[in-house]
């Protein structure tokens, strides 16, 4: 598991790398990762989740019905952008210093804290990716991040909040026992079990239907829809159009 702190800081850094890049791509650019978003369409949507998350965990929210409904605004100045970016990420960080009673949005076993840390830092990390694309970067995810975010996705899709909020997901990736597995060069493995009542995960490996094997910063992006299937530094053995199912059925909510 990815210590608290390392993933605290990392949202502030990749956040930075985010705004960085942002800057160089300039307000305008279209986002090739995520193609109806311009540059400022995710910079506005990164600074508002952050500062959004922070406020329910600083107000310590258990209740859904209370969620905040105001956002932060976006400066119209983009010189503006880096220090409103840089000074949401630290905020988010901070609220997640201390594992204090919070809505868990998942639904799952993690305490509401552990939740919304692994979600910031692959907001911060996935759209820091799409930043770079924009700017015409390359980025390079640490393999620790990497396989930390990887169990996040795989949390959120087999999560209860998953069945209810994406019932047409959840009801494709269930399956008759297929299993698929993500081997990460780097470190980390994890298959998933594709069973007639929902899907389950856990890490480890074994014998599978279809096995992913390259960078664990690879098989996230490419379980993100970041990168495609094949092309990239991403292995596929054994039933590909299984992976492509999985991959084609399971995008996030937003962005």
């Amino acid at each position: 598991m990815l210590n608290a702190d390392h993933a605290r800081q990392a949202i502030v850094e990749h956040t930075r790398r985010l705004a960085e890049s942002a800057a160089a791509a300039g307000p305008d650019a279209a986002v090739p990762t995520t193609p109806e978003w311009t540059v400022t369409n995710l910079v506005e949507h990164v600074g508002q989740t952050q500062n959004w998350v922070a406020e329910m965990i600083e107000q310590r929210i258990t209740d859904p019905a209370k969620l905040p409904t105001e956002v932060a605004e976006l400066p119209a100045d983009p010189g503006e952008w880096p220090a409103w970016l840089a000074a949401s990420a630290q905020r988010v960080a901070d609220a997640c210093a201390e594992d204090v009673p919070v809505f868990n949005a998942a639904g799952d076993g993690r305490t509401g804290v552990q939740s919304w840390l692994t979600s910031q830092l692959n907001e911060a990390v996935v759209h820091g990716f799409d930043a770079a694309a924009a700017a015409g970067r390359t980025v390079q995810i640490d393999a620790e991040i990497a396989g930390a975010l990887i169990e996040n996705h795989l949390a959120m899709l087999t999560s209860p909040t998953w069945e209810l909020r994406r019932p047409e997901s959840a009801q494709a990736i269930r399956g008759d026992g297929q299993v698929l597995q993500w081997q990460a060069t780097d470190g980390g493995a994890w298959f998933v079990v594709r069973r007639p009542d929902g899907a389950t995960w856990e890490t480890g490996s074994r014998e599978a239907d279809v096995t992913l094997g390259g960078p664990a910063g690879s098989l996230l992006l490419t379980l993100t829809r970041r990168l495609p299937l094949t092309g990239n530094s991403v292995t596929v053995e054994g039933d590909a159009e299984l992976a492509r199912h999985w991959v084609a059925n399971t995008a996030h909510v937003s962005g």
